[in-house]
């Protein structure tokens, strides 16, 4: 079977960590681009950088063949230095003893690496990078957006 080639940019981000927190993707494919992005009321940087992937991959409509860039040294580490393995090996916890944060969000994302052959790349954060600036802003976009909305809504309640 021949998998199409999507390569996926994703990115996350957070007002005060925990605080509001947007994501942002950007996936290409033979010459197309998709953005999505997303917003939590409530999250940390982490969880922010763990949803852009899922929901990118959850974008893709059959099996294929992935390249995720990202600058989320945490999501590329568990997937090519083996973390991953040793945290499901050892019932989800980490070398420090202790239970790895996140793991719903873990389970979901192993889940969708099932479905597709991925492989991840660390890019360098707020560099030249054009795709992962991008996610960037489409994450800070988010958080912005629902700032801003927040603060009407709270306006109009004063009235």
């Amino acid at each position: 079977m021949a998998y199409k080639h999507v390569d996926i940019y994703c990115d996350g981000a957070c007002s005060g960590n925990p605080g509001p927190g947007g994501w942002g993707a950007v996936l290409l494919y033979k010459g197309a681009k998709r953005e999505l992005s997303g917003y939590s009321s409530e999250s940390t940087n982490n969880r922010m950088e763990l949803t852009a992937a899922i929901m990118a991959l959850n974008a893709l409509k059959e099996p294929c063949d992935v390249h995720i860039y990202t600058d989320s040294a945490y999501l590329c580490n568990a997937f090519n230095n083996g973390w991953i393995i040793a945290w499901e090996r050892n019932g989800w916890i980490n070398a420090k003893k202790k239970p790895v944060e996140n793991k719903d969000l873990w389970l979901l994302l192993t889940n969708k690496t099932k479905e597709h052959r991925i492989s991840w790349f660390k890019v360098k954060g707020h560099a030249d990078n054009a795709y992962n600036n991008l996610c960037d802003k489409l994450a800070t976009d988010e958080i912005k957006k629902n700032k801003e909305a927040k603060k009407k809504t709270q306006a109009a309640d004063l009235k």
